[in-house]
């Protein structure tokens, strides 16, 4: 039991720090309140997208996708920032961004760029992140299985619906989107948690090779943490439409990449984890240029710097050394002697 509950909880804490720590928006005395009441909400998300994509034998493919409709779920329907062009005027933010109305949809009253941007920050640091790195720190033989039973899974979708409630109440900021716009979001999740399920969805820890792919081998993982940072970084570079257009043109470029070499020999967990750790480095890195949410004193601002910079480097140093010492272990039995014995 115990074995099942800590990735779990795990899962729980990190999604939500991720979320909204890992870049800067909160002081270091605030992530213990940022995790208790964005835990429901973002853990119960991520445990549940971990699990339904582990119980029908589906991949990352699966997992991004749903990421996506969380995404979606959260901008969209829970704070409505999607909708709510002045969603960060009472904000240290106000002054920074880029006015969403120089890429607003007409009828929706929708900005694409924060599309792009909530959204995929959602797909990348709220849901792949999390599973990526703790299911690095867990055996390979656990990585695709479930952790939950029904009742753990009862409990957790709960906490989710509780948590969903309570974060709508107060982050909207009195603001309610038009009912049109409500519709659109709907049917965009619906179309969304759809595609994650249908049989093109295919695994990229167990790639299936294709023509242009087979005897070719994966590049190292280096690589995919570059393109991932690449993409990342090209969020705002200019304002408007233009800016819009190398976002997604980036996006496209790297997510082609990444399936791509994810259907290569040699692909594997490490892979995965550099996938994320690139844009976590990057956000990591541009926190200190980042104001919080609300107000901070210089010191305050740096303390909370410094620990997103600690958590950082341990998560990832460490799900990397445990990868690596998983190999050597498995060496290590195939050659017909464990490693770790000696």
């Amino acid at each position: 039991m115990l074995r099942r509950i800590v990735p779990v909880v795990a899962l729980g804490v990190l999604a939500p720090w991720a979320a909204e720590c890992s870049w800067g928006g909160f002081a270091l005395s605030d992530y213990p309140i940022v995790v208790l009441f964005l835990g429901p909400l973002y853990g119960g998300a991520v445990v549940l997208i971990r699990e339904a994509v582990r119980r029908t034998g589906r991949g990352w493919p699966s997992i991004a996708l749903l990421g996506a409709a969380f995404g979606v779920y959260m901008a969209g329907l829970i704070d409505q920032s999607l909708f709510n062009a002045d969603y960060l005027d009472d904000t240290e933010f106000a002054a920074l961004n880029p006015d969403p109305r120089l890429t607003q949809v007409p009828w929706l009253e929708l900005s694409v760029a924060d599309l792009l941007n909530f959204v995929g920050n959602h797909i990348v640091l709220s849901v792949c992140l999390p599973i990526a790195v703790v299911e690095s720190f867990v055996g390979p033989e656990r990585r695709r299985e479930p952790w939950l039973g029904r009742w753990g899974l009862g409990v957790v979708g709960v906490l989710f619906v509780l948590g969903s409630l309570l974060i709508h109440s107060d982050a909207t900021k009195g603001f309610a989107a038009a009912p049109h716009q409500i519709a659109v979001a709907v049917v965009v999740i619906v179309a969304l948690v759809g595609a994650a399920f249908v049989r093109w969805s295919v695994p990229w820890t167990l790639p299936t090779p294709v023509a242009w792919e087979s005897g070719r081998r994966a590049p190292r993982a280096l690589w995919s943490a570059v393109v991932t940072c690449a993409a990342a970084a090209s969020t705002g570079l200019l304002p408007g439409w233009g800016g819009v257009a190398i976002n997604a043109a980036a996006i496209l470029l790297a997510g082609t990449l990444i399936v791509c070499w994810s259907r290569r020999d040699g692909w594997s967990q490490r892979h995965v984890l550099a996938t994320v750790a690139g844009p976590l480095v990057l956000v990591s890195v541009t926190a200190y240029l980042v104001p919080n949410y609300a107000p901070a004193t210089p010191t305050e601002a740096l303390i909370g710097d410094l620990a997103i910079t600690v958590v950082t480097l341990t998560l990832l140093i460490g799900a990397f050394r445990r990868l690596s010492l998983q190999s050597v272990e498995a060496a290590g039995w195939a050659r017909g002697r464990p490693v770790l014995d000696r």
